[in-house]
């Protein structure tokens, strides 16, 4: 039995899904240090006395994975290996009297806004007076910032209002508090994050007030770039876009998932859109924002996807040339709008349909990462890894696009977290190298 090697207070927090979860951990992981608890991130060792896992319930994949680290501590726990496990975020809060029927071996279960109650239960005090403090799992350079929770779109694959429920805003004052704390830690760069950061400030300015939000958080001291995630085409405020321009620090950089072209497509999946607005909005950024790289994510085997559809989409990827483009087979999630109609596109169809989106913007994305040769660029230094330093233009996002890679030789030292300008001399498709200018 490992029961006596056990640390008292020493807490291992899991995290899957996306980095709103992770933002999640990490002000819960906030909180425990200051209650004065031993906690780390995704930590190798089997002396942790509890065990907290921040699911994700967003697709059957992420499902999958959530429930199999559940009983994978399940076992650790029997073996004496860990003695409290508890079990948080999404798929606990879309599932949890299931969870609780099917895997009775966990210590508790909480939704995606118990935090307190998850507190309580450790014996630990929620403190109202740490704003914005976090330990963050990213390195201390760059930190994922959610400016609201919930969704009021009523998009109908999406299960995430089921989850996060409705739009909530945090107050600017708040979010300048937060970045300053980051700040004054050594963050440089904040990556903002919501579910619709178009959305922002309807709740409580009743107006949207993202460009405010973004001019004010530019101001703050110690900020170097300002990236925006997750923007819905649908009402999007332009004026962010004037902001961009009059900004330095805020990123060439929107990601804007569309999901589909098709009207038909963009009609049964409740988007509030058409093809042709679509199309509008897309230009209307790139005039207003020349050289602006623009991610969007698409599904593929929507329920009623016909040939002629998908047809449509490559077409438009193709014509559109997106900077930055990934692509999901369609879930058909229950309890969504879209879960009464038929799932009728076979997974090889919806794989072979998403595999034909991702060649041609694989093409598109080695053009232009041709065009770059030659060219210096403003990098971040993410970390160093084997022989090279690896590095972020302002035009790519962690984690899911474009990365440079430096070569560490003997002349050449850069430090993780600095800024560096580099020259491009040679690209493939979604990696570019450098020599330091």
């Amino acid at each position: 039995m490992k029961t006596k090697t056990l640390k008292k207070n020493k807490v291992n927090v899991v995290t899957l899904g996306c980095s709103k979860n992770l933002v999640d951990s990490e002000v819960l992981m906030g909180q425990l240090k200051a209650n004065k608890f031993d906690v780390e991130h995704e930590g190798s060792g089997d002396d942790h006395q509890i065990v907290i896992i921040n699911t994700c319930g967003f697709v059957d994949n992420a499902k999958q994975e959530s429930i199999d680290t559940i009983l994978r501590y399940v076992e650790a726990k029997k073996v004496g290996a860990v003695e409290k496990l508890y079990v948080t975020g999404c798929l606990s809060e879309r599932y949890k009297a299931d969870l609780e029927k099917e895997i009775p071996e966990v210590d508790a279960y909480f939704g995606t806004r118990d935090l307190p109650k998850l507190l309580k239960t450790l014996k630990a005090n929620y403190k109202h007076e740490l704003v914005g403090e976090r330990l963050l799992t990213t390195p201390q350079h760059y930190a994922y910032f959610k400016i609201s929770e919930g969704c009021d779109r009523p998009c109908s694959f999406c299960a995430i209002p089921l989850m996060r429920g409705k739009h909530i805003s945090v107050p600017i004052e708040e979010l300048l508090t937060r970045a300053k704390t980051l700040a004054a830690k050594g963050t440089k760069e904040l990556l903002l994050i919501a579910q619709d950061l178009t959305y922002y400030g309807l709740d409580i300015y009743k107006k949207r007030e993202l460009a405010s939000l973004v001019d004010q958080l530019s101001d703050v001291e110690g900020i170097d770039w300002i990236r925006l995630h997750y923007a819905f085409p649908s009402g999007f405020p332009m004026e962010v876009m004037d902001v961009m321009n009059a900004k330095k620090n805020v990123a060439k950089y929107l990601d804007m998932p569309l999901q589909h072209i098709s009207d038909k497509m963009l009609e049964s999946m409740r988007r509030g859109i058409t093809k042709q607005k679509t199309i509008d909005v897309v230009n209307q950024i790139r005039e207003k924002v020349p050289g602006i790289a623009l991610r969007t994510t698409l599904i593929a085997g929507y329920p009623g996807e016909t040939e002629k559809d998908h047809e449509e989409m490559l077409r438009w990827v193709e014509e559109t040339k997106f900077e930055r483009l990934g692509i999901f087979t369609y879930s058909h999630e229950e309890n969504t709008h879209a879960h009464l109609l038929k799932d009728d596109v076979s997974e090889k169809i919806k794989k072979k349909r998403a595999d034909a989106v991702m060649a041609i913007q694989q093409e598109i994305s080695f053009k232009l990462n041709q065009e770059k040769i030659g060219k210096t660029y403003k990098i971040l230094v993410d970390r160093k890894e084997n022989d090279f330093y690896i590095g972020r233009t302002e035009f790519d996002s962690p984690d899911v696009d474009n990365e440079v890679l430096v070569k560490a030789d003997k002349d050449t030292y850069l430090r993780i977290g600095d800024f560096a300008n580099v020259n491009i001399y040679e690209a493939n498709d979604f990696d570019l190298y450098a020599t330091l200018v």
